[in-house]
């Protein structure tokens, strides 16, 4: 982006209500089929923690939840751990949104960091369209589409 940010904007439709991808969204014991194993450990309150863990315990990201409004909108303060030189880059910020549309949902992911040529932004959009792949196939076929 030509201001100093650097963002990733995703959009998926989905074959299913909002109610229904908002809990595949926010409950740990779904999330972890289609993230790879991955869970988000938080209270879902504004201001409140998150963080992302493998199943090894090990933690992958961390932040805060800003914005928390269901079954519309999650925004999160995002802060990467494992990998130094992403670390050092700062936080970045992901929205999620949901919004109804002719028997579907409609799920954006915005993943923005005030920082030009972020190494964070290109891993995450990489990895953002393996995981909503893996979203989109288990809700709509009970499979995940792809594997580690």
């Amino acid at each position: 982006m030509a201001d100093g940010k650097s963002a990733f904007l995703y959009v998926i439709y989905i074959r299913t209500t909002a109610d229904e991808l908002w809990s595949a969204l926010t409950k740990p014991e779904f999330s972890r089929r289609y993230w790879f194993g991955m869970t988000v450990e938080t209270d879902w309150k504004v201001g409140g923690p998150w963080r992302l863990k493998n199943a090894d315990g090990q933690i992958f990201d961390t932040g805060e939840i800003v914005a928390f409004d269901p079954p519309r909108r999650i925004v999160l303060k995002w802060l990467h751990e494992r990998r130094p030189e992403l670390k050092a880059e700062g936080p970045a910020r992901c929205s999620i949104e949901l919004e109804p549309a002719e028997g579907a949902v409609k799920l954006t992911i915005h993943h923005t960091i005030d920082r030009a040529d972020s190494k964070l932004i290109e891993a995450v959009s990489g990895g953002w369209p393996r995981i909503l792949s893996n979203l989109k196939s288990l809700i709509e076929t009970g499979k995940i589409a792809l594997s580690q």
